[in-house]
């Protein structure tokens, strides 16, 4: 080695041994599984030195090496070469930040929850930021994200203001990212990183998950599969415009950066103003994706989702039974099919409101929220107390983000609108976006929802739906201000939504926006499940709902039973079932049989909705590795289970292997038994009716195609220990 580079390895070397010796405080946050662990350096700045398995032992924490200098929240205009978390402008115009540690808290959140704060301050400058780490120890859910102030005499401009970043040092990076279209979300795909940069991101404002999904799994030295390899998954908890940074550097080291997309969002922060980012939450796993989505999902219920714990309602929704083209008459002749199946819940859908423009397409009505006289003579409490008097609950649609230029509202208020001075009104779907930002109109959209529960005191539910993206974007309202637009409009909407909560805290939600446009955690605190797609043919919700089954739980996912495909009706309802189910359907169209299967299939989701709902998700094979899909669900005292498998586009003499089961106690005994049969059927499957212990499950498993392999079957089998 010649000289020079000696110098170099000894000046590396040195300074990390320096900043380890000088350094009196490592910061740990640590869950069931899970050590996050930060130190101060020598210099006063904090540094990530591990994140990862648990140690056994507490005290080898002091023996993590301060050999690579990784810090916990980089700046921008200093030092650093490469993209920072946090990026800023004074007040002078100086547009660097240094961050030094000042101290760090932490306290008892609840007996399952610690918060770690950690507070960084500029030397030169009044400008803090606030490093919080909530740490959720049953679940192994670390739940991170930043408090900016400022406290100059002028005003602060933020270019880059991240939720989180970590850092990685691995042989090679793997990422599994979720993207897609309309009717076609959630489409999965893994890549090897590279040198350089990797971004997933949104720019749309609303459906701002329409194109990238925000949530992305994240594999260290070689890709995991459901049961093996080391990751981390991670989700931010925000409804508009997202941004994940994946950088390898020339040492091959990798950050990653989350937080709100700063395109377009530079944010002005008055003196003594302060700004929180949402929540990055992420899990890690060495054991495979199987167990970062059951954290997830247990994090989810108990944190993450509105009444996470609770029953859901099963509905029939009206939509593809009448589109917008309805009467009274028609509506209520539709309770009695709902009444027939046995669904809890009758949902009526777009196609109700306007009278100057009534609402007979797309095209007109939208934001004028009273009934349609003609359609509705006796308005929505009629309608509220005919359901009940079948025996259902009643439900209805909203779109208050929006509005249609052929309006009351559009005519009245021209200046609530988001769209450009100087330029042609852009529509999608014939509609346009209202300017939340503005507080009137943030007040219209409350008194729209309230004073309607108000007056329909028996509406048990609503479906929230957002069908268009920003585009030709502009707000007369913030005037100078229009790069917080962005930003502004989902603070505004979430604080809609908790004035709304405040009366109304456990009223059933629907999310959903064209589909999957709206999936994500800062969102699921205000509602109770999401609307994962409009593409309900059930071989393409197989893909679907098997992605979004990575990060949220079966709860939240709305699956219907509905026309679309030319499936058989079992195939259909076996898929949905595999969510939260419900019928958008023409029952009057069923057959004899297929009525009576559903009315059965309805039964038997009340008794296993508990474990759907509530139990540990175990994905078996997944459809993109085989032409078929199975997954199963174990309660959490492991004496029950259901198991799905769905036969998918089969080729002639295909084969496929048995299948060992997951999740059971390998010490019971289990019964298993084939249900969801129609009507004069038998199972073919050869082990139904019999018992068998859970070791052998696991290990030699179930022949689940037995016979002749058709395609596009299913099964759905109950598994229940013996006592």
């Amino acid at each position: 080695m010649n000289k020079l580079l000696l110098c170099i390895y000894l000046s590396f070397f040195f300074s990390g041994a320096v900043l380890k010796a000088q350094s009196n405080k490592e910061i740990t946050i640590a869950t069931k599984n899970l050590n996050l662990i930060f130190a101060v350096g020598g210099n006063n700045r904090v540094y990530q030195l591990y994140l990862g398995k648990r140690f056994l032992n507490q005290d080898d924490i002091s023996l993590v090496p301060f050999s690579n200098k990784h810090e916990a929240y980089i700046t921008g205009g200093m030092e650093d070469l490469l993209q920072p978390a946090i990026r800023l402008t004074h007040t002078n115009g100086n547009p660097s930040l240094e961050l030094r540690y000042v101290n760090h808290t932490t306290r008892s959140v609840d007996d399952n929850t610690s918060e770690t704060n950690i507070l960084l301050r500029d030397p030169k400058y009044p400008v803090q930021v606030i490093l919080h780490y909530q740490a959720f120890n049953k679940e192994d859910i670390i739940k991170a994200w930043a408090e900016i102030k400022n406290d100059e005499q002028g005003e602060i401009t933020m270019e880059n203001y991240a939720s989180a970043m970590l850092h990685f040092e691995a042989k090679d990076y793997w990422l599994t990212q979720f993207h897609g279209d309309w009717a076609s979300e959630m489409k999965m795909q893994e890549s090897k990183l590279t040198s350089g940069v990797k971004e997933i991101d949104s720019k749309l404002g609303t459906r701002a998950d329409m194109y990238q999904t925000p949530a992305f799994f994240l594999a260290l030295n070689k890709p995991a599969d459901e049961t093996t390899g080391e990751l981390i998954a991670g989700t931010l908890a925000w409804t508009g415009n997202f941004q994940f940074h994946f950088e390898v550097d020339e040492r091959n080291a990798l950050r990653v950066i989350s937080g709100i997309n700063p395109y377009a969002s530079a944010y002005k922060l008055k003196k003594g103003e302060t700004f929180i980012t949402p929540a990055f939450i992420f899990t890690y796993s060495n054991t495979g994706k199987g167990q970062a989505s059951r954290n997830l999902h247990q994090w989810a219920r108990n944190y993450g989702v509105l009444d996470g714990n609770k029953p859901r309602f099963t509905l029939l929704n009206n939509w593809e039974a009448t589109h917008v083209n309805f009467d009274e008459k028609e509506l209520t002749g539709l309770f009695d099919d709902a009444a027939k199946l046995g669904v809890d819940l009758f949902l009526l859908d777009d196609g109700w409101f306007g009278n100057k423009y009534p609402r007979n397409n797309d095209k007109a009505g939208l934001g004028d929220w009273q009934e349609d006289k003609l359609k509705l003579p006796n308005g929505i409490s009629y309608l509220v107390k005919q359901a009940e008097d079948k025996g259902l609950k009643f439900g209805i649609w909203l779109e208050p983000e929006m509005v249609n230029p052929k309006s009351e509202l559009y005519g009245q208020h021209p200046d609530w609108i988001l769209k450009l001075p100087d330029r042609d009104e852009n529509y999608q779907r014939n509609q346009l976006v209202l300017d939340l930002t503005n507080p009137k109109v943030a007040d219209y959209i409350y008194h729209t929802v309230v004073d309607m529960l108000a007056k329909n005191p028996g509406l048990a539910y609503i479906k929230w739906d957002c069908n268009r993206s920003m585009t030709n974007t502009w707000s007369p309202y913030l005037k100078d201000r229009q790069s917080a637009l962005f930003v502004d409009y989902t603070l505004s909407l979430y604080r809609i939504l908790d004035r709304i909560r405040q009366k109304y805290p456990h009223l059933p939600i629907m999310l959903c926006s064209g589909g999957g446009g709206r999936t994500d955690y800062g969102a699921l605190k205000y509602f109770t499940e999401f609307w994962p797609s409009d593409d309900t043919d059930p071989l393409e919700r197989v893909y679907i709902q098997w992605g979004y089954s990575n990060f949220f739980p079966a709860l939240t996912i709305s699956s219907h039973v509905t026309s679309w495909g030319k499936q058989s009706i079992k195939f259909r309802t076996d898929v949905a079932m595999m969510g939260k189910l419900g019928y958008d359907i023409k029952v009057s169209k069923m057959t004899d049989d297929e009525l009576q299967f559903s009315k059965q299939a309805v039964k038997n989701y009340e008794r296993l909705n508990s474990i759907i709902w509530f139990g540990d998700l175990y994905r078996i094979i997944s459809p993109y590795d085989e032409n078929r899909m199975v997954a199963m669900y174990v309660n959490e005292q492991k004496s029950k289970a259901v198991l799905f498998n769905y036969n998918l586009n089969t080729r002639y003499k295909e084969v496929f292997n048995r299948v060992r089961l997951q999740g059971l106690d390998s010490r019971k005994l289990y019964r298993i038994d084939e249900t969801n049969l129609m009507p004069g059927s038998k199972s073919n499957l050869a082990e139904n009716g019999r018992v068998f212990s859970g070791d052998y499950l696991m290990t030699m498993g179930l022949n689940l195609t037995p016979g002749k392999l058709i395609p596009l079957t299913s099964m759905v089998i109950e598994i229940n220990a013996e006592n």
